[in-house]
């Protein structure tokens, strides 16, 4: 791909996670639009709205792997948990209505969302496991347990924006049941 093309690619994917993290159901020409490029630009690098729609889930899950591993590696493991947890509930709303408009559209994700979303919770155990291995989080509980709280807290902090402090205080609920017992 030439640099003027990867560039391109680049600004649409940048603008299509802002426009489509906004609302699933815009336009690709508000996409264009935002990414200063013409709309044949964005159907040449992705044929069709669900490609794009796909590419940005794709894009989100695999920062969101990438930022969990250098968590992982990092000195404070078991802040590096809980901020990471945080920052996905926080921040889940858009990509849950990405993958909530492929799901509606009776599009099951293609084989690179699948593949980013096994990564990012192969990288979220990880995470897990080294905070448990510094006692930040209990030892019995296993990942998919844990990856179920953190997709159902997510769900929850979406539905209905749920205040700040609501959510907040449900995630100190969580946390609390996280922790081993003293």
């Amino acid at each position: 791909m030439r640099a003027d093309a990867r560039d391109n690619r680049a600004r649409i994917l940048t603008a299509a996670d802002e426009v489509f993290g906004q609302s699933p159901h815009a336009s690709t020409d508000a996409v264009a639009k935002l990414a200063g490029v013409g709309i044949a630009t964005v159907f040449r690098h992705f044929p069709t709205k669900t490609d794009l729609l796909e590419a940005v889930l794709t894009q989100r899950l695999e920062r969101l792997r990438n930022q969990a591993l250098t968590l992982a590696a990092g000195e404070n493991a078991g802040r590096a948990f809980y901020t990471f947890f945080s920052q996905v509930v926080v921040e889940s709303s858009a990509k849950l209505a990405i993958g909530d408009a492929l799901t509606s559209a009776g599009i099951a994700a293609g084989e690179d969302a699948r593949k980013a979303a096994a990564g990012l919770r192969e990288a979220f155990g990880s995470l897990l496991s080294e905070a448990q291995r510094t006692g930040a989080v209990r030892g019995d509980a296993g990942l998919p347990e844990v990856y179920a709280l953190l997709i159902g807290a997510s769900r929850g902090a979406t539905t209905r924006n749920v205040d700040p402090e609501v959510r907040n205080r449900m995630l100190g609920l969580v946390y609390a049941g996280l922790r081993p017992a003293a």
